[in-house]
């Protein structure tokens, strides 16, 4: 009962996750997702997502996605997709700030650790750069 209550009590204070999925398809990515709002916001990164503060990304919105999602790997077989998916990193991520045009965050993985950004452009609608910002 007593650790019942403790696991439920630790779902309470759990943190949002992030994941960034290697995609190997007909042009091989990044999803790179974090979880706001009950979902992972996502978006496709063409080169590998910044380690430090001199790399920029673009980055590229596409559709949210379930949280389940965040843990799977494995090949997609047949339609929109179709390749392997590895997860490349993933973790913890704390918002700092959510605006409709800069989203703020700090992520605590193996590979991605500290502050980034993503910032909205104007070179078309869904495009984005991801940064790391310390």
């Amino acid at each position: 009962m007593l650790k019942n209550l403790l696991n439920k009590s630790l779902d309470l204070i759990k943190m949002p996750i992030f994941v960034v999925q290697f995609h190997k398809a007909t042009h091989d990515h990044y999803d790179f997702r974090l979880e706001i709002e009950g979902v992972l916001r996502s978006w496709a990164v063409p080169k590998p997502p910044p380690l430090n503060k001199e790399t920029k990304r673009l980055a590229i919105q596409v559709d949210d996605h379930a949280l389940s999602y965040a843990k799977f790997e494995g090949e997609i077989k047949e339609g929109y997709g179709k390749g392997t998916v590895k997860i490349w990193d993933k973790g913890t991520c704390e918002l700092d700030s959510l605006k409709p045009k800069k989203i703020v965050f700090y992520l605590k993985g193996k590979k991605m650790k500290g502050k980034y950004v993503l910032l909205k452009t104007s070179y078309g609608k869904n495009s984005w750069l991801l940064m790391k910002m310390d």
